[in-house]
């Protein structure tokens, strides 16, 4: 696992802080040498509990927009009871993923490119070899998903809204 990935620098946070505020996610900043609370992963990865997004300075910024996509496409039920381990199947995790590159599109400074370039550095492993070759040619399912459950409308835009 490489650690040549883009970090969650103030500037991305305040940007993601106030995306996420529209889907009822607060990003709460750890101080530096502190445990991440709801750190599924441990170490430096994002943490998640209830509506609030745990980050420091060394998470990478991936793994903040990871959890973040995880809290929008869970539904109710675990939502309500989110303490670390987001769960979810197969196809939600291909939601995940996807939705990552849109909403790294939002943030100035970085966009959907980056954010490949760091998934795969950090190890992220799929069928086509790359985050990016899987999310422009084998995510229709991942981009349906999303459609069904109302997360992006028929532009691939987010819409605000969680999943029900």
């Amino acid at each position: 696992m490489s650690t040549a990935v883009t970090l969650c620098e103030p500037h991305y946070l305040l940007a993601l802080g106030a995306i996420l505020e529209r889907y009822g996610l607060h990003v709460e900043k750890v101080a530096d040498g502190q445990s991440i609370p709801g750190s599924y992963w441990g170490e430096s990865e994002a943490g998640l509990i209830g509506n609030h997004l745990f980050v420091r300075n060394d998470t990478p910024l991936h793994s903040a927009l990871h959890e973040a996509c995880h809290y929008i496409c869970m539904d109710d039920a675990r939502r309500a009871q989110l303490h670390t381990d987001a769960g979810g199947d197969d196809p939600e995790e291909n939601a995940v993923c996807y939705l990552q590159g849109l909403v790294a599109d939002k943030l100035p400074g970085y966009d959907r490119s980056h954010l490949f370039a760091d998934m795969d550095a950090w190890g992220y492993s799929f069928r086509l070899g790359s985050a990016q070759a899987w999310f422009e040619q084998d995510a229709k399912d991942a981009r349906t998903w999303l459609q069904t459950h109302r997360i992006i409308d028929s532009t691939q835009c987010p819409t605000g809204l969680l999943r029900r």
